[in-house]
């Protein structure tokens, strides 16, 4: 199944757990290779431009954000766009190891080729403590029930 533009229900799906499982990989440079050379960001109020920013920014991204674990969902597609609803969940090295979540919406666009050259993020981050957690060790994110309440 290609998973190049334009999409179908079935292709979009498989799209975003694709992205999905890179992510969870936590490796800048395999994740930038899904974007195009001058892919543009926007990720909460940083704007990037290129392969070289992306690194960076993930590569601080995953220095802040330890133990971190992504579910996304599709929300909505167009032929060579795709609406993401995602969670994800991290200890933050910058606050004590405190747990939080990030709930968010992506907007992607992408190249003839599949990959992306549009990404713009809105996230907000919740504290939620080890009790809260949904995504713990050795749990599939793609198992846990999100309800309603968090869509």
């Amino acid at each position: 199944m290609s998973l190049k533009p334009p999409f179908t229900e079935e292709t979009a799906r498989s799209k975003v757990k694709k992205a999905q499982d890179l992510w969870n990989t936590r490796n800048p440079e395999n994740i930038a290779q899904a974007y195009t050379e001058d892919c543009i960001w926007r990720n909460r109020s940083t704007f990037l431009h290129g392969h070289a920013a992306i690194v960076d920014f993930l590569t601080a991204k995953w220095e802040k954000e330890n133990n971190y674990r992504l579910r996304k969902e599709l929300f909505a597609f167009t032929s060579n766009k795709i609406a993401v609803q995602f969670w994800y969940e991290y200890q933050d090295a910058h606050d004590s190891m405190k747990w939080k979540r990030c709930y968010g919406l992506e907007d992607w666009t992408f190249a003839e080729d599949g990959r992306m050259r549009k990404r713009m993020m809105s996230g907000n981050d919740v504290e939620i403590g080890e009790k809260g957690r949904w995504f713990t060790d050795g749990v599939d994110v793609e198992d846990v029930d999100i309800g309603e309440a968090h869509w």
